[in-house]
């Protein structure tokens, strides 16, 4: 039974004053019944009802934020671990005192209390899971196991140029050694002319344990992690084409498929590092993404050597098909390496025909539809994690690259095939891979890849002056 008495009356009596409570002559509703029949009724509610419950309207967002409601569900939910035997009296004795002094905090303060505390306790735990790290990659070890356990998932939205929304769930997701795959496609998108921006975010259950209950009806948290302009989709974006789609990138890591006969939206993939994937798309607000804590320089002990002792993690692939997984250690390049404002790392030298890497499989991007699904073959997705001396990630992306035909290189090994070459570039550094198709097998070979590191993040990263 929830308190009774003048204090709670004058209260109950005071809300439907201020909150417009229609007059007896008006039709019947749910609105009309007098505050304290509506505060026995929210009492029974859980708290994801409850938190729906205040989405109504003013009136339902201040009665069920009730301090004597949620003191109740804070003292079941957080109370000490009970005795199978028998119950201790100095519980009811602190639920009864809480209870007493619900009326003396201000209006909304367990509810705040309680959140506060459950959102506490759900970092706590995904905390835990991704404590583990990976040998090679240096990431969390067990990153499916905690998107699983969160009930994390991602969202577009897509707004027009009249400020309307379209939100769209997640249709298909797959699972790479260092990234996660995210699709979209339907039958039914909005006329790309009247889009302006694309908001990629993550979307997470407030409650634990609720990602098998309907989540259109659920209370989720909305964490921005990235917006992108449509208005970018150009020639100078486009990766690549086959007979029904054109697929344009969007850095970071965006791929839109435009049908050709149309030029509206097929398809909206987005390729997304494992690396604080799990804070980005659940730390952020809906309107701010997630912004890690400042990097404090490492001190470099050997200045002098350039750097040393780098681990190269990197993957091709498309649909959860992996053609290149490999791993690098003792990467090293030393003063001699700077050009211009990079310093250059060089991982597979052409002139080294022991260090050339086959591409197992096919190598190309897959795309999937409601209707129609297809290969383009000139495009695939890079997944690159570089782990700086200590071991922590240094450059971490993911993001589809174009294979492109270029010349032949005239000095070193001689080789009977068509040369192409893959080029990705950001902020951070520049990353350079030439292939060569070989006819007889069938198959292509990476016999050059380098990656130019970017001075300035060097310096801010070890202090140095570079």
């Amino acid at each position: 039974m929830l308190p009774e008495g003048p204090a709670a009356l004058s209260r109950c009596a005071w809300q439907d004053k201020a909150y417009g409570r229609p007059r007896a002559g008006c039709s019947a509703s749910l609105d009309s019944l007098p505050s304290e029949v509506l505060l026995k009724i929210l009492s029974y509610l859980d708290v994801a009802a409850l938190l729906c419950a205040g989405c109504v309207n003013r009136r339902f967002y201040h009665l069920a934020s009730d301090n004597f409601i949620w003191i109740r569900i804070y003292s079941a939910a957080f109370s000490p671990k009970r005795s199978h035997w028998r119950v201790d009296p100095a519980e009811k004795t602190d639920l009864s005192v809480n209870l007493l002094s619900a009326g003396d905090k201000e209006a909304g303060y367990w509810k705040k209390e309680y959140l506060t505390k459950q959102i506490a306790s759900v970092k706590a735990a995904l905390a835990r899971v991704l404590k583990p790290l990976h040998p090679h990659t240096g990431l969390p070890l067990k990153t499916k196991e905690a998107l699983r356990m969160s009930g994390l998932g991602w969202v577009i939205i897509l707004r027009g140029d009249d400020g309307r929304e379209h939100t769209m769930e997640h249709a298909h997701l797959s699972f790479n050694d260092s990234s996660v795959t995210v699709a979209w496609h339907s039958k039914a998108w909005p006329p790309l002319a009247t889009l302006s921006t694309l908001d990629l975010c993550g979307v997470t259950p407030v409650f634990l344990g609720q990602s098998r209950t309907p989540t259109r009806i659920r209370p989720r948290w909305h964490s921005l992690i990235t917006k992108y302009q449509l208005s970018q989709l150009s020639e100078f974006s486009a990766v690549g084409g086959d007979r029904l789609t054109r697929v344009f990138c969007l850095p970071p890591g965006l791929v839109v498929g435009l049908w050709k006969r149309e030029k509206e939206l097929a398809f909206v993939m987005a390729n997304l590092h494992l690396h604080l994937l799990v804070e980005r798309s659940m730390l952020g607000s809906p309107v701010v993404p997630y912004e890690p804590p400042p990097h404090a320089p490492v001190s470099d002990d050997s200045p002098e050597r350039g750097l040393h002792g780098y681990r190269l993690h990197v993957d091709m692939h498309s649909g959860g098909v992996s053609c290149l997984c490999g791993s690098f250690r003792n990467l090293s390049a030393n003063k001699g390496c700077l050009e211009n404002e990079y310093m250059k790392l060089s991982v597979i030298s052409f002139k080294n025909n022991t260090e050339h890497l086959p591409l197992i499989g096919k190598v190309g991007l897959s795309w999937k539809t409601n209707s129609f699904d297809g290969c383009i073959k000139s495009c695939s997705i890079i997944d690159l994690t570089l782990l700086e001396e200590y071991g922590k990630p240094f450059w971490c992306f993911s993001s589809p690259v174009c294979v492109r035909c270029c010349p032949r290189p005239s000095d070193g090994p001689h080789f009977l095939g068509e040369a192409y070459c893959v080029d990705y570039s950001d902020s951070e550094g520049r990353l350079h891979m030439e292939l060569v198709w070989i006819e007889d097998t069938e198959e292509y070979f990476i016999v050059s890849l380098a990656l130019y590191l970017r001075l300035a993040k060097i310096n801010q990263w070890f202090g140095t002056k570079y």
